[in-house]
């Protein structure tokens, strides 16, 4: 028992033992934007590979909404997926992705507070307890599967109590990308200091105009932007798989959502038609912060060999992320977008520069008007009734 608990748990696999497990190949090879030659940089890339923050199953964390589960084995692999994919986002909006990571070594604060944001307590703003609670708004029950578009509909909801890190988070309808909404959402005004720092750009009133432009200038709240789509009926249709591997090449991207049914992975980069992927179906026992208030991150990330799987095995339903710290990413991230993927004669997603007029208005998603906090608030499900639930598709076949 003790050796199964130390495989899983304790995880000192060394570099040099699991170098043979990719091939000896002259092809790159791909991690979310940054590229390695597996001849010569096998050592940096699984380096690189190993600084993500992996979560997985947890067992033992206090049961969720105080009579549920105390372990999400089984059911919450799109959950740790979707934290995955969020706290690469806040690594690069904090650390920058060159930031790197190293067992033992003295970590910056930063660091610190982002790992402390997904630990499995109901007062942390993006735990499973959080997760899952925010789920049954919808429409799933706790303990119940989730697939890519409502993990992302979850996200983009809890962001909303998340200040520290300030996000804001567009999720596509319909395969659109429409760029007019994003500007919306993400240009802000940072005002005098007399007035409140940050702003919706449309909340400018004719009374800060007249104060001219040393009272106010336009911000850019950084973007999390989670695409969901089917690129198939029951298979992947191969002609997406050129454009849905570009995706792992943009300095942008934060890799996609998606698996088999039932069974989610992290996708974080491919070598050649293998896509590599971070695996959350470990079970391991709940962390929680030291007396000194930092957590040990031993078991968050992944020293064991990254794992492949061909591209054709995926299950058409997938979530895309990307990340745009200032408004020059996020344009960068469309011209990549127009002269990669919108070359092809079927288009994986489109992109579009005003709202579709057949559409609802676009209105920029807002915390709702509540005194207690992110955690307190969702406590109960009963206060879920605030939101709206989406009725976009469900996308992951069952």
């Amino acid at each position: 028992m003790e050796s199964v608990l130390s495989k899983y748990e304790n995880q000192i696999t060394i570099f040099a033992d699991y170098l043979e497990e990719f091939p000896d190949t002259d092809e790159l090879v791909w991690i979310l934007g940054k590229q390695h030659l597996l001849k010569t940089e096998k050592s940096k890339l699984l380096s690189d590979i190993s600084a993500r923050l992996w979560f997985t199953y947890r067992r033992k964390f206090s049961p969720i909404g105080g009579t549920g589960p105390s372990s999400d084995a089984g059911w919450g692999c799109m959950l740790r997926c979707g934290q995955m994919m969020l706290a690469q986002a806040l690594i690069c909006r904090h650390l920058g992705r060159d930031w790197n990571w190293e067992k033992q070594k003295e970590q910056p604060k930063e660091y610190q507070r982002i790992l402390q944001c997904f630990l499995d307590r109901k007062d942390c703003c993006y735990s499973i307890h959080q997760m899952a609670q925010m789920g049954v708004g919808e429409g799933k029950s706790i303990g119940e599967w989730f697939g890519p578009n409502t993990v992302a509909q979850v996200l983009k909801k809890l962001a909303l109590f998340d200040e520290w890190n300030s996000l804001a988070v567009y999720v596509s309808m319909d395969n659109t990308v429409v760029i007019e909404d994003i500007k919306k959402m993400c240009r802000t005004l940072s005002l005098s200091a007399d007035t409140p720092a940050e702003r919706p750009l449309e909340s400018l009133t004719a009374s800060n105009q007249s104060k001219g432009p040393s009272a106010c200038c336009t911000a850019w709240k950084p973007l999390l932007l989670i695409v969901p789509l089917r690129l198939g009926i029951n298979q992947i249709n191969p002609v997406y798989v050129d454009a849905f591997k570009e995706c792992f090449k943009m300095p942008q991207s934060l890799g996609a959502l998606g698996g088999k049914p039932n069974n989610a992975y992290y996708f974080i980069g491919f070598l050649g038609d293998e896509l590599i992927f971070l695996d959350p179906h470990t079970t391991q026992t709940f962390v929680d912060t030291e007396e000194n208030g930092t957590v040990d991150d031993q078991t968050f990330h992944c020293l064991q060999p990254p794992q492949r799987m061909n591209i054709l095995n995926l299950d058409p339903s997938v979530a895309l992320g990307f990340f745009c710290k200032e408004e020059k990413d996020f344009d960068s991230w469309c011209s990549l977008v127009q002269k990669e993927i919108l070359k092809e004669n079927l288009r994986m997603f489109e992109l579009v520069q005003k709202h579709p007029s057949h559409w609802p208005p676009f209105v920029p998603p807002a915390k709702p008007e509540v005194t207690t906090t992110g955690a307190e608030f969702i406590d109960s499900t009963e206060q879920l009734e605030e939101f709206d639930l989406e009725e976009d598709f469900e996308i992951l076949s069952i």
